[in-house]
């Protein structure tokens, strides 16, 4: 008997038995459903049944009678480890890295390196996830905390939850914005036909809280600061495409617009603020942009200036 555990980081409002066809992807959903009506699947340490609804923060344990187990390669992929301890470590993520493995996605992520440079990471989240306390998109560069023991990763992620750790981005977005600084409280869920996409929405929504600061306006552009409250699915790019300042650079939400002809959108997790999970001690990190990001924005100032 193999136990897998998960903490879930994200609340999607998706069933047991889906959430994990999803994450066990190499076990079919019918026999999840079989493992669950065996009792063989814990939530917060009680039997639910396949219809249960994931909420962020359910601690999940599955037991897997015989299981085929799924190898994850560490591999010598270069990262920037900003910082590091026995209990955490933060790093700088590239642009056009996957953060975990995924179907189809099994090497090259940012687990696969992490595998090869740290020599520990907590198991909650499994195999595929080891030490991810949270996400980025593939496109999104910047700052993740990245646990290295059971202990730290449930402290980190309970102040995930109760909205303790903070998340500062800067993005470029389209259009002026009219305010100076605002806040975007608006419900997101999955899209109603494309189930990669998300949306605001009323319908199996979850409160998405995202606050912004302008730092620069340009042509056409404005430069913002962006606090997260809550931690949604592509919360800030669906929130700035709702207001109609879309991400430049978005593939998914942004309309086609892209000027710069770039390939990846123009946010980047600059900053990160939160308790040590052994100390107490409140930490804070903070990441210069990309260089094409900076490029970018030299070549605004310079249109400005011209008029």
């Amino acid at each position: 008997m193999d136990i897998v555990e998960f903490y879930v980081d994200e609340d999607d409002n998706e069933r047991l038995d889906a959430y994990l066809a999803k994450e066990l992807d190499e076990i079919s959903r019918s026999y999840i459903q079989k493992l669950i009506k065996e009792d063989l699947v814990y939530v917060n340490d009680k039997h639910v049944k396949s219809s249960y609804l994931v909420k962020e923060g359910d601690y999940i344990k599955v037991n897997l009678p015989s299981p085929k187990k799924l190898e994850i390669i560490p591999e010598d992929i270069p990262i920037d480890i900003v910082y590091e301890d026995e209990d955490l470590a933060i790093i700088n993520k590239p642009q056009d890295m996957v953060v975990h493995p995924a179907p189809g996605n099994y090497t090259g992520t940012l687990v696969n390196a992490l595998l090869f440079h740290i020599d520990n990471l907590s198991s909650i989240n499994g195999i595929i996830r080891p030490g991810i306390v949270h996400r980025l998109d593939k496109d999104t560069s910047g700052l993740l905390i990245i646990a290295k023991n059971d202990k730290a990763h449930r402290i980190l992620s309970e102040s995930l939850k109760e909205r303790n750790v903070k998340r500062v981005y800067i993005s470029l977005v389209h259009g002026i914005l009219s305010n100076d600084e605002g806040t975007i409280n608006a419900p997101i869920g999955r899209h109603g036909t494309d189930r990669k996409k998300m949306t605001v929405t009323q319908k199996n929504s979850k409160e998405a809280i995202t606050h912004y600061k302008v730092l620069e306006r340009y042509n056409n552009y404005s430069l913002v600061e962006v606090n997260l409250e809550t931690g949604r699915t592509h919360q800030i790019r669906v929130h700035m495409a709702y207001i109609n300042h879309p991400v430049v650079g978005d593939p998914v939400y942004s309309k086609g617009k892209n000027e710069f002809g770039l390939d990846k959108q123009m946010l980047h997790a600059y900053k990160l603020g939160f308790s040590h999970p052994s100390t107490g001690e409140h930490m804070e990190f903070q990441i210069d942009l990309p260089e094409y990001f900076k490029n970018i924005l030299n070549t605004l100032e310079t249109k400005r200036k011209q008029g």
